[in-house]
Formats: C-alpha cells, structure tokens, sequence
C-alpha cells in the first residue's frame, strides 16, 4: 500500500508538545499524528446515526430513476388503501 502525504501546520507550542510526547514514548511524529487523527475519525463514525451510515454508504435513494416525490405527491396516492 503506497502512502499518501499532507502537510500540517503547527504551533510553535504544539509542534514542542508533540516532539516531546514522541521522545517520550520512543516514537515517531507522524505515528503520533496518524493515531490521532485515525482515532478522531472513529469516534465520528460511531457517533452517526442508521440513517447517516446509510446514505454514506449510497443506500439512500437508491431506487434511481424512479419519481422522486413519490411518497410526497398526492396525485401518487390514487387508488392507495383500497380494497
């Protein structure tokens, strides 16, 4: 799997705290980095809704092609509940 690079600005302040947590944990920067960011994103991903990973996942609207106010229109609703 080949990397994709970004750069990131810092503060003086943070660019210092996140060298030292390294040295102290005998890491690197970037793992440092990539770990929080990695952990930021899931906590996202578990805070969404059914509904949010749906439509993320496309499954919202799928039925393309079809009339979109078709729960909306009355004129769709002609006939509906009859026996």
């Amino acid at each position: 799997m080949k990397d994709d690079r970004i750069t990131v600005r810092f503060s003086l302040e943070t660019r210092r705290r996140l060298r030292a947590a390294a040295r102290r944990g005998g890491r690197r920067e970037s793992d440092l980095v990539r770990d929080a960011v990695e952990a930021q994103l899931v906590s996202e991903e578990c805070a969404l809704t059914a509904y949010e990973h749906a439509k993320r996942a496309g499954l919202i609207g799928a039925a393309k092609g079809k009339v979109r106010d078709l729960s909306t229109n009355p004129k769709h609703f002609d006939g509906f509940g009859g026996s």
